[in-house]
């Protein structure tokens, strides 16, 4: 069993920023592509960056291209989510997850999950 634990969420004006850290442990960190999912209240959860176990390949939703950024540190367990430029439609519950496939993009991928931080911007 992985047990995942995100951290760094919180209220943010527009065009502030976030950063986000989820650390892992029970498994080999290395071995896991990880990624981050979001879900806002009523929305189904969606995709939103992923990263390969090495850290030498990432993808991104469309809508966060340019503005956030995943990176992992696998002497430290934990994987980042570094988010700029931040609109309220980013507002979210924002998931940790950790798969054995790359790309990780859909929900079935997932194979371990973390509990959610909260992520609120306001206008």
């Amino acid at each position: 069993q992985v047990q995942l634990v995100e951290s760094g969420g919180g209220l943010v004006q527009a065009g502030g920023s976030l950063r986000l850290s989820c650390v892992a442990s029970g498994g080999t960190f290395s071995s896991y592509v990880m990624g981050w999912f979001r879900q806002a209240p009523g929305k189904e959860r969606e995709f939103v960056a992923t990263i390969i176990w090495s850290g030498s390949s990432a993808r991104y939703r469309d809508s966060v291209k340019g503005r956030f950024t995943i990176s992992r540190d696998n002497g430290k367990n934990t994987v980042y989510l570094q988010m700029n430029s931040l609109k309220p439609e980013d507002t979210a519950v924002y998931y940790c997850a950790a798969a054995r496939s790359f790309p990780l993009q859909g929900l079935r991928e997932v194979a371990y999950w973390g509990q959610g931080t909260q992520v609120t911007v306001s206008s």
